[in-house]
């Protein structure tokens, strides 16, 4: 186990971050980090190109950061939409993976879907990501097939069940 990282229930515990409510003055910094993500390097790049989260999305949906406690520096970010139930973006930091950031959010997912009722969450991943949901504990339900020219690639549909 890494240094900083314990275990407690569902995931991780972070001492040094926090997983806080997304504000407008995060949207530069939330689409710097998608724009920049070596996840999205190569034949993926066109995806997040031109992309950009700014204030009106962080308004209408459900979107919370994974930010330092003492500098508020944001290593992750995950957007909810509560109808239907899925999970629409979520990036870590390419100098964060690894560190238990990813599983930080999903608990944190979990926790916000189950107050809002929700008994599982849609997840269309990035291909690259399919293994990281499966490890915390996401279903495969089906493949989401390509739609040229905005995606390219047929990408995998996961189920992450919510509650006990």
């Amino acid at each position: 186990m890494r240094s900083g990282i314990t275990r407690s229930g569902r995931g991780p515990h972070r001492p040094d971050l926090l997983v806080r409510r997304a504000a407008a003055r995060d949207a530069r910094r939330l689409t710097r980090l998608v724009r920049t993500s070596r996840a999205y390097e190569g034949p993926y790049a066109p995806m997040v190109a031109g992309y950009r989260v700014g204030p009106d999305y962080i308004e209408a949906h459900r979107v919370f950061v994974a930010a330092g406690r003492d500098d508020d520096r944001v290593l992750g970010f995950y957007a909810l939409i509560l109808q239907p139930p899925e999970l629409d973006l979520m990036f870590v930091a390419d100098e964060a993976q690894g560190l238990g950031v990813g599983r930080l959010l999903i608990g944190h997912l979990r926790e916000e879907a189950g107050r809002a009722g929700l008994t599982g969450i849609r997840i269309v991943s990035h291909p690259p990501a399919e293994g990281f949901y499966r490890a915390v504990g996401a279903e495969p339900v089906g493949t989401v097939r390509a739609n040229p020219p905005a995606v390219m690639w047929d990408r995998p549909e996961l189920l992450l069940a919510v509650g006990p």
